[in-house]
């Protein structure tokens, strides 16, 4: 690979690094980039999966070292997230993502309206929505259906996981972006270990991506600490209408 591509490429990862700390969707950044160079879909989503699981990891550390999570949602959740990451990563090589984007783009254009009408939403914490119930349904959005979307195509899955929180739990942006990148390790992790089965992984340009973006993701995090929820419902809106666009262009382009 010439070197321009490769330094384009790690500029990329230190960027989707950022996003994915801040508010997830890193891979609406990384993913592309590497699919430029010509890599083959399902190498491009291995190698993206090696590179996006230490600076999800990095983020996740920065995150708890300042921010309570609920250990009782995100550990059985990131569980199930390591299951079903890899059954989704297995079933991507027959499943098109032309059957995903439109039911994908419909979705996060709900989101965009949800958040855009509830402006209140996600600035602060509402533990009246903290039930046994709500707390099943949390465990089993992310750790099931998110997670097996994230195995199958990727892009926005952290995003996915912070409205899940917010809406089904009641958690503010800034834990709801804690407690996403503790799943998000599950999902990266699962997906990965089939990737690297089946020699998917570009290893050493995967490895060189992963160090810019956790440079990337220590830098996201702590700027989403610093600045709280109301940097971070920004930061999604502009994310999540990134990811409409750039889908949208897939789609009809």
């Amino acid at each position: 690979m010439p070197l321009e591509q490769v330094l384009v490429l790690l500029v990329a990862a230190a960027g989707a690094g950022w996003v994915d700390a801040v508010v997830g969707g890193g891979g609406l950044l990384q993913l592309p980039a590497i699919l430029v160079t010509g890599m083959p879909p399902v190498e491009a989503m291995a190698t993206n999966k090696f590179a996006s699981v230490f600076g999800t990891a990095s983020a996740a550390v920065a995150y708890v070292r300042s921010t309570k999570v609920d250990r009782q949602v995100v550990l059985p959740g990131a569980a199930l997230a390591l299951v079903f990451a890899g059954l989704g990563a297995w079933a991507a090589a027959s499943i098109t993502t032309e059957v995903l984007r439109p039911a994908v783009m419909v979705v996060l254009v709900a989101v965009a309206v949800f958040v855009t009408l509830r402006p209140a939403m996600g600035a602060v914490p509402e533990p009246r929505l903290r039930t046994p119930p709500r707390a099943a349904a949390a465990v089993a959005l992310a750790g099931v259906a998110i997670a097996f979307y994230d195995g199958i195509m990727g892009p926005g899955t952290g995003t996915f996981l912070i409205i899940a929180f917010t809406t089904v739990l009641g958690l503010d942006f800034v834990t709801a972006s804690a407690s996403a990148k503790i799943i998000n390790i599950g999902t990266n992790l699962g997906a990965l270990a089939v990737f690297a089965v089946q020699g998917h992984v570009h290893w050493a340009l995967g490895l060189g991506m992963a160090v810019c973006n956790v440079a990337g993701a220590q830098a996201g995090a702590r700027m989403a600490l610093k600045r709280g929820a109301s940097f971070v419902r920004i930061v999604l809106l502009c994310v999540v209408v990134a990811m409409v666009i750039r889908l949208g262009w897939q789609q009809f382009a």
